[in-house]
């Protein structure tokens, strides 16, 4: 009796460890597979739970905390009835974002705070995917088509809110009915390098617009973005029929909006640590860059991958790109060459001048008025020029040559 009560004892700590083992290593299928918001924050919050034990949980956590931080910021923006000028000049504003038929006012103290929000919460999804280890075994297989967010905060992931549908909308002539019918790839440990790369990226854009104080632009240029969000300009520079078109090209009230909007960019700096942080956060992203590529070049599988190596032969589905050996070594003097532009190493040309180049580490780390229109003309720079190595326009041409017919900035994009 006394030996079988061991043997109930210890099969009952046996059974209490595999249930404690299957619930710290939850799938994350019901977070990229959810159909409504709620879903998807509990699945968030099981693998948020997890993680801190389980690297495949840390790095789907990661990439929700990544995907919920562009929902938050198109959450925002489609609040107060943001139109997408479909422009790459405004990087940050290209969310493919629905109409909304009745939009809230904005103010400027709002808009900061929604980049805040967005800024923060892709700091918490970078935490996250740097505590994955090096050497974990990740593969994730996620189809994009339903992967999605939700762009007008009704509390569900529709079709057209996938991530193939938004990468569709955002693609020169795409949109959500070009995409493919199952776009299925296996993500594994280099591909949460890339996204906590790009999420750096992010960070970096969203905190040197927080380092300035752009009010001025906003009340004089914003109803562009917020034609109905009660602006100070609205009644007296929007038409009353909307005009014609997003694009800004396509619409002669938005050209000169957008004229207006270069023209006062002249933001005071006001809190300097996050323009000085924005260089931080670009350094991060190339060495993040060079770890995923490292990463992916040590693999040797060909299964779906997202970003496929010299020895991972064919065509990607998403780009229709096959990556070689010349393209991989050209990133890599790319990377260099953004690095040695970032600390100083050597000098950002300028048209105007000769013999002296800008130094970009101190144009962030000792921020000075951003006036755009001046720096493109000279006298905003002045204080960060110094003689040294400039880069040349043929250092930059060589690389460029490499990466062939899709050109360097299609690479770009998709390598970060």
């Amino acid at each position: 009796m006394k030996r079988f009560s061991s043997l109930l004892a210890s099969t009952l700590v046996l059974l209490v460890l595999v249930v404690s083992a299957g619930a710290a290593a939850p799938q994350p299928s019901a977070l990229f597979e959810a159909k409504s918001v709620t879903d998807r924050d509990s699945a968030l919050a099981t693998l948020e739970a997890a993680a801190p034990s389980d690297p495949a949980s840390a790095y789907a956590a990661g990439a929700g905390e990544f995907f919920t931080a562009l929902e938050t910021l198109a959450s925002g923006l489609h609040r107060h009835g943001f139109e997408s000028p479909q422009s790459f000049m405004l990087p940050l504003m290209r969310l493919p974002v629905p109409e909304n038929p009745n939009p809230a006012p904005l103010t400027y103290e709002e808009f900061r705070a929604i980049l805040v929000t967005f800024r923060d919460r892709l700091q918490k999804s970078a935490a996250t995917l740097g505590s994955v280890p090096a050497e974990a075994d990740i593969g994730m297989v996620i189809d994009l088509t339903r992967l999605g967010i939700d762009l007008n905060g009704d509390g569900a992931i529709a079709p057209d809110e996938s991530a193939a549908a938004i990468m569709a909308a955002l693609s020169r002539g795409g949109s959500p009915d070009s995409v493919a019918s199952s776009l299925t790839f296996r993500f594994d440990r280099a591909d949460g390098y890339w996204l906590q790369g790009y999420a750096e990226f992010l960070m970096a854009q969203a905190d040197f617009w927080l380092a300035h104080d752009f009010k001025n632009t906003f009340d004089g240029s914003f109803h562009m973005l917020f034609p109905r969000a009660k602006l100070p300009l609205q009644d007296t520079l929007v038409p009353l029929d909307g005009g014609m078109g997003r694009s800004i090209f396509s619409s002669e009230w938005r050209l000169a909006d957008f004229i207006s909007l270069v023209h006062l960019i002249n933001w005071p700096v006001v809190e300097p640590e996050r323009r000085q942080a924005a260089r931080r956060h670009l350094l991060e992203m190339i060495r993040l860059s060079r770890e995923d590529w490292t990463a992916i070049r040590a693999e040797t599988d060909n299964d779906h991958e997202w970003l496929p190596g010299p020895q991972q032969k064919g065509a990607n589905p998403l780009t229709g790109l096959d990556v070689g050996e010349e393209q991989v070594q050209a990133w890599f003097a790319a990377l260099t060459m953004a690095e040695d532009l970032l600390e100083g190493r050597i000098l950002l040309p300028h048209f105007r001048i000769a013999d002296k180049g800008i130094n970009m580490k101190r144009f962030f780390d000792e921020p000075k008025p951003f006036d755009l229109v001046l720096s493109i003309t000279g006298p905003a720079i002045a204080p960060y020029l110094e003689s040294g190595k400039i880069l040349t326009g043929e250092e930059f041409d060589q690389i460029q040559r490499q990466f062939g017919g899709a050109g360097f900035l299609t690479f770009a994009v998709w390598f970060n």
